[in-house]
């Protein structure tokens, strides 16, 4: 099989929203954790620091993401904001909410005013995870593409029964995530609250997961039967196996880096796993399978991926080296000083 252009920007366009749901992922869970586990201001303030240097970071990896697909796959862009234009702005709309909470929150001493930006911070950031885990959902389980290239579905039509579960084990799986984070970056009783809580997140996340796997079986079987006609995939979704149950064993050793570096693997090889079901297809049509749009037939022209992929060449090690950096210099455990979040 020779490998070309459009395989291999689909291959980076995986690695590319992988790093971003690992970076942001544990952002989101931080924020999804941020009420129950965070008891008081200076709790609160300490989960908000713990983030405050690489939250803004995190989020470049989307909007890369986004320009990735925007100019490799042109028209599978413009068919998902055709039908996914409203879920879009409500994602747009959360993340707005998260950044402002964030830094609005401390402005003022006021306890209702912190409270309420503390509200906004987790409803916005469980939103954010909800909502791209049903967009993903749907890009797995098909939508009605039309010959002309247009989804026709409202925003009640992308809340199927799959979807929905994917956004909410997308929910599970980075507040478990984020615990993980906040495990290695707090002390004292914030951290024991955290690693008692530990278990039984990744408990509920294994739940969620496997009834996920369970209802795609048995409800939507077409992703069932590539893997069948293509055994070797199943190293994706058994090294994600493999890798949760790593992050449990480590956190129960007390090397919570190096659960986090497993989590982080599990997350990436979920997300693999789900591409490689759907492969080549970018966007399946639950109308007729010749509107599908794939790598091939939704790809720009060749000399486009090739100027791209030269740049990217050039760009990605600034760019991870940059991440590297900013995680370098703010590693070990969070401190609140008298200013900041």
């Amino acid at each position: 099989m020779t490998l070309t252009l459009s395989d291999i920007w689909f291959v980076l366009f995986v690695v590319i929203i992988g790093g971003y749901l690992i970076l942001d992922g544990f952002d989101m869970g931080v924020g999804i954790l941020h009420l129950p586990f965070a008891h008081t201001d200076q709790e609160r303030r300490v989960l908000l620091n713990s983030i405050g240097p690489v939250w803004d970071g995190n989020e470049v990896w989307l909007i890369l993401g986004g320009g990735v697909l925007f100019a490799a796959f042109p028209l599978v862009y413009a068919s998902l904001f055709s039908g996914f234009y409203l879920a879009m702005m409500a994602v747009l709309l959360v993340l707005i909410l998260r950044t402002v909470a964030i830094e609005f929150r401390s402005k003022r001493p006021s306890g209702r005013w912190r409270t309420g930006w503390d509200v906004v911070f987790a409803l916005s950031s469980a939103g954010l995870a909800l909502l791209l885990g049903v967009a993903f959902g749907n890009v797995l389980v098909g939508v009605p593409l039309g010959a002309d290239g247009y989804i026709r579905m409202s925003l009640f039509d992308l809340l199927g029964l799959i979807p929905l579960l994917i956004g909410i084990t997308t929910v599970a799986m980075f507040a478990m995530h984020g615990s993980i984070y906040l495990s290695m970056k707090t002390d004292e009783a914030l951290q024991a609250r955290i690693k008692a809580w530990l278990p039984r997140l990744m408990a509920i996340f294994f739940v969620l997961n496997t009834l996920l796997i369970l209802a795609l079986v048995v409800i939507h079987p077409t992703i069932t039967d590539r893997y069948i006609e293509q055994p070797w995939l199943v190293v994706f979704p058994a090294a994600a196996l493999a890798a949760i149950l790593a992050a449990y064993g480590l956190l129960r050793t007390g090397h919570q880096f190096w659960a986090f570096v497993a989590s982080s693997a599990m997350i990436l090889l979920l997300l693999v796993s789900g591409a490689a079901g759907i492969f080549p297809n970018l966007l399946v049509s639950t109308i007729d399978a010749a509107n599908n749009l794939t790598i091939y037939n939704g790809a720009s022209e060749d000399n486009t991926l090739t100027v791209m992929l030269v740049i990217a060449l050039i760009g990605m090690p600034f760019a991870l080296l940059y991440t590297a950096g900013v995680y370098y210099f703010f590693r070990g455990k969070t401190v609140v000083e008298p200013t900041g979040y």
